[in-house]
């Protein structure tokens, strides 16, 4: 008999026992090895993207947004750590050797020694975790590749019963949030929650269980805010933007609120009758495929901030084992889609004039979240929206992402690239040597015309351009660098003293992408398009 065969059944009351007693045991190994550093540790990193298939599959070259994750390789710069990275498809040498040659202060070899890759060699559009589970051979190889269950942890892009049943399958934590806690992170449980803090929020409605309850609800919000020209429509469990939808109620005015002769139940028959022509985010999506989505999930349903040079923040938060509320970043997020919606990348820090005001309203969610056992790291989005006739600036909540984002990576590679450290007192991130740095990153760097860019040209070139990450902590670093050939899709990090500086650099990485396939083949138009779409929405 196995010890897989000895497990508790998923999601079973001596499976979530167990695993409470995994998690009651993190906090003090988080303080052992913050005290000493150097004694032997391993992080298992599980870079599952454990989320509905639909919303999946909404996204080109899901299945290399693992490599996301790899940032996580440089925690080898612990002497005696041990690091165990999984994925679903086995990982190019190249892409490995170039994130450990990042790294500073440990030899390559030792690192390589200390590194551990396994792989499902599955590429399907399914979660990474069902996939390990799948396989009780590789399972027992992830047991053997543990030194000291006593002292190892599990590192997740999101908390869900899969993660749930793989730590318990291995008898190890997880640093992320409980997945029974996961709904606060939902839009419904997002709301309720900034609420519970005291932040503002739109007027909306929250806990919508299906469509039927979407048409009430819309009917409702209209005649609450008769001036409303837009709503917006979201799943519960969506990310990126990709599961919202807008509704403009303009072409409804019939039987807007106030029309002489109209009743109640005839505007939300109008409404009801109005929803297959949401406008999505999500491209290609059809009301059949959303309306069953909002059906299995729920949503909300909010009016649509209007206002002249709004900004869409966000401000990145950690709960750590020791239940302590720290503040990690602050970024400007950069939105696309036919609504400007869709994460497309971001810059840190956010604008000095409100950076400040969203650490201390995040830092009340976060304070929410802990009171209710979340660990973990997770951000929240707010929209700022200048009141021109007052001079100043009104922030409404907008929703919690309770695992890691598109925000995580870039802040980590900056951290750990420079060893340098986030001052909360102005928002700026200082190296050892006293010297501010800030970026720009996406992870939508793409245009049709970068298919079949091999990774290594892109390297070599980014070397010979003088793109790449040097000695002055000024550079660029790439990731999801799997998807380039096939999708034409990357992502990338450029570090720089400030952000204008940041974004220039990125547009010379933009011109070196199009130089490689030639602008005589229509590249340059297209890149600069991209470009466009990426920095300047």
């Amino acid at each position: 008999m196995t010890p897989s065969d000895l497990s508790p059944v998923a999601g079973s009351p001596a499976e979530l026992a167990r695993f409470a007693e995994l998690q009651a045991g993190l906090a003090d190994r988080f303080r052992r090895f913050a005290e000493d550093p150097r004694q032997p540790y391993t992080a298992v990193v599980i870079p599952s993207q454990s989320f509905d298939p639909a919303e999946l599959a909404k996204i080109d070259g899901i299945a290399h947004y693992e490599e996301r994750s790899l940032f996580n390789l440089m925690l080898l710069r612990h002497p005696r750590l041990k690091v165990v990275f999984v994925t679903s498809k086995r990982l190019n040498p190249l892409i490995i050797d170039y994130y450990l040659h990042q790294m500073r202060g440990v030899p390559g070899e030792h690192a390589r020694a200390r590194l551990c890759l396994l792989d499902c060699d599955d590429a399907s559009p399914r979660p990474l975790s069902a996939k390990i589970l799948e396989r009780p051979r590789l399972l027992q190889r992830l047991r053997q590749a543990i030194d000291d269950p006593a002292m190892a942890h599990m590192v997740v892009f999101n908390s869900s019963p899969l993660e749930r049943t793989l730590a318990v399958q291995l008898g190890i934590p997880i640093n992320g949030c409980d997945p029974a806690l996961s709904q606060l992170g939902h839009k419904t449980g997002s709301r309720q929650v900034f609420k519970e803090a005291g932040l503002e929020v739109a007027p909306g409605r929250e806990g919508l269980r299906d469509t039927r309850d979407l048409r009430a609800a819309l009917a409702e919000l209209w005649e609450a805010a008769p001036s409303a020209r837009r709503m917006v429509v979201k799943l519960n469990d969506s990310f990126s933007g990709e599961g919202n939808a807008i509704l403009d109620v303009g072409p409804l005015g019939a039987v807007a609120p106030g029309t002489a002769g109209v009743s109640a139940a005839e505007r939300e028959a109008a409404l009801g009758e109005a929803l297959p022509g949401l406008r999505f985010e999500a491209k290609g999506l059809t009301w059949e495929a959303y309306s069953a989505q909002f059906d299995g999930m729920g949503g909300v349903c909010e009016v649509w901030v209007e206002g002249e040079g709004k900004t869409s923040p966000s401000v990145q938060v950690r709960i750590n084992p020791l239940r302590e509320v720290q503040v990690v970043s602050t970024h400007d997020q950069v939105l696309g889609g036919p609504s400007g919606q869709i994460f497309l990348g971001a810059s840190f820090p956010a604008d000095p004039t409100y950076r400040l005001a969203l650490q201390a309203e995040a830092v009340r969610v976060g304070e929410v979240l802990a009171a209710r056992g979340v660990i973990g790291r997770f951000g929240v989005d707010f929209l700022v929206v200048p009141e021109l006739d007052h001079g100043r600036q009104r922030i409404y909540a907008v929703e919690i992402n309770l695992r890691a984002g598109g925000t995580t990576h870039p802040f980590n590679t900056l951290k750990f690239l420079t060893d340098g450290r986030y001052d909360r007192a102005t928002g700026e991130f200082m190296t050892p040597q006293g010297q501010a740095r800030c970026y720009f990153a996406t992870d939508n760097l793409r245009a049709p015309h970068y298919r079949g860019i091999l990774p290594i040209d892109l390297l070599d070139q980014m070397v010979i351009d003088g793109l790449h990450f040097r000695s002055d902590e000024t550079g660029v670093v790439f990731h999801l660098l799997g998807a380039l050939s096939e999708f034409g899709k990357l992502g990338c990090t450029v570090i720089a003293g400030t952000v204008a500086e940041a974004r220039a650099r990125y547009r010379e990485v933009v011109a070196l992408l199009d130089r490689m396939q030639g602008g005589a083949r229509g590249g340059g138009g297209a890149a600069a398009a991209a470009d466009d779409s990426v920095l300047d929405m």
